[in-house]
């Protein structure tokens, strides 16, 4: 198995050519410390997104775990190199080791990004309101547009009263009816959307623009209270708005070196041995209603924010597409500064006919199916030891009645943690993970089988759920949660959080390895 020291894999980072750096721990012990231009893609889910976030099998892949008696890194590699991987390293003595080599080691998750967010707003001057400063001209009356740059998801949660979410791809798009000598404020949950949102609005000629400083966690340091259940949006332009959002988001993406590509072309560009990914930056309700076949979803304000959970491979080509245009435009702008080269948008959508429906198809490598049981036979057990994989958030919002809950990458302490007697029987989300841990040698000497579709099958035949997270076989580490997550959060965790994130471009100086445009 081929493998590389800590010193040599970082000058390789500087190196041209495509490469992936995949840290295969949990996303916990990720948090914790990781190299900056590492993905996470755990052990357990390795065979799942692997060909999306490495679609070619002879990319250069380096692999990392956390070091010492850990041997995660050595599983990874010898998983890929079964489904085809020809180009795969292991990085010697893992995170442990880069430490000890005196390399920079990085927490928290999506780094590129949130670093990226303080650089432009350093280099722009990017600017922003106090929290103290808006609750006190909303009080005195001044009629000011705030709109949150998050998706739909995490402003129903919790944001500043009144505001209108507004993702942030779709600002520019969107917000042409606010554009009237208004103010905007515009927020997210802490800085970089709410910095890269306004920015973005300032790009393409808006005026009087601002980004709330520290976003809800600055509103709740401040002892303002949050709104919760909002659903407010804006609709979809009229044509007039949407030619001058048009028009405003060409001339951001010229200016910034973003090129376009037809359709046809793509073929081309991938024939020359180079990454292509082509995603789709709309919203997934758009992305359900067809898309071209091959692309991927990846909400343009989510794909400036965490890159790396979309595309892997350094030096790789983005190819973004919208029926719409605007929001393709804006987020390539984004990404060629965030130092992605090689940044392209799709002139023709494709016509109806071409396009597929419902969410991206998962690429499972190396699946074979293992035996199975129906949920009616599984009730029929007098009994059972059920061993559920799905993540843990899922798991305690509801679960098969008596589930224990574990990961795949730990499955041998798992089914170390069951009862001794009955059936053991995997499931998962889907039941697709449950196949694969289902044919691992611990798992095949037990006689496991599989709940035939899953969760999902006994909840579609009406079967109760149980929820909590009672029966963990091992720490929930496949879960990460800042603290603008928890409407629940301390005030000290968010200042840290907040310390972390306004700290990180110090922090970048010393690794060479990225260099934003």
């Amino acid at each position: 198995m081929a493998s590389i020291s800590a010193r040599s894999l970082y000058a390789r980072l500087t190196e041209p050519g495509e490469f992936a750096i995949l840290d295969v721990r949990e996303v916990g012990p990720f948090s914790r410390g990781h190299l900056l231009l590492a993905t996470n893609l755990s052990l357990g889910l390795l065979e799942l997104r692997i060909a999306d976030l490495v679609p070619h099998r002879s990319t250069d892949v380096y692999l990392c775990d956390g070091g010492g008696d850990e041997s995660l890194a050595e599983l990874a590699a010898s998983r890929l190199e079964s489904v085809g991987y020809t180009r795969v390293t292991v990085l010697e003595g893992g995170i442990q080791a880069w430490r000890e080599a005196g390399l920079e080691v990085f927490t928290g998750v999506n780094v590129p990004s949130k670093a990226f967010g303080e650089f432009v707003e350093h280099r722009y001057g990017t600017p922003s309101v106090t929290a103290t400063e808006l609750d006190a001209r909303l009080s005195n009356g001044e009629e000011i547009a705030i709109v949150d740059s998050r998706p739909l998801d995490e402003h129903e949660r919790m944001c500043i009263p009144g505001s209108i979410d507004v993702p942030g791809a779709e600002l520019v798009y969107r917000m042409g009816d606010l554009d009237k000598g208004m103010p905007i404020i515009v927020h997210c949950a802490g800085r970089t959307r709410s910095i890269i949102g306004a920015q973005s609005l300032i790009d393409a000629g808006f005026e009087n623009v601002a980004a709330l400083e520290n976003g809800t966690m600055g509103w709740q340091l401040a002892g303002l209270e949050l709104e919760h259940g909002s659903r407010r949006t804006l609709p979809d332009p009229s044509p007039a708005l949407h030619d001058r959002a048009l028009t405003q988001a060409r001339d951001v993406a010229n200016r910034h070196g973003v090129r376009f590509l037809a359709p046809s072309d793509i073929e081309s560009l991938r024939s020359d041995a180079r990454t292509v990914f082509l995603l789709d930056v709309r919203t997934v309700e758009e992305f359900e209603c067809g898309h071209l076949p091959g692309a991927g979803h990846a909400p343009g304000g989510q794909l400036v924010q965490g890159t790396d959970e979309f595309a892997a491979v350094r030096n790789a080509i983005l190819v973004l597409c919208d029926d719409q245009g605007v929001r393709a435009l804006m987020t390539g702008a984004w990404l060629r500064r965030l130092g992605w080269e090689d940044v392209y948008v799709l002139t023709d959508f494709g016509e109806d006919g071409s396009l597929e429906e419902g969410p991206r198809r998962v690429q499972a490598l190396g699946f074979v199916a293992a035996p199975t049981l129906s949920v009616a036979e599984l009730m029929s057990l007098s009994e059972s030891r059920v061993l559920d994989l799905a993540p843990s958030s899922e798991f305690a919002a509801g679960h098969i009645p008596g589930a224990f809950w574990g990961l795949r990458s730990w499955l041998r302490q798992s089914l170390e943690a069951l009862p001794d007697t009955g059936r053991l029987v995997i499931t998962s989300h889907d039941g697709v993970l449950a196949h694969f841990a289902a044919n691992e040698p611990e798992a095949r000497a037990a006689n496991a089988v599989v709940l035939d579709g899953g969760n999902q099958a006994w909840s579609h035949a009406g079967q109760p759920l149980e929820q909590g997270r009672e029966r963990l076989t091992c720490p929930p580490d496949d879960s990460w949660r800042p603290a603008f997550i928890d409407r629940e959060a301390s005030l000290a965790s968010m200042r840290d959080y907040l310390s972390w994130e306004t700290a990180l471009p110090d922090q970048l100086s010393r690794d060479a390895s990225l260099r934003f445009d």
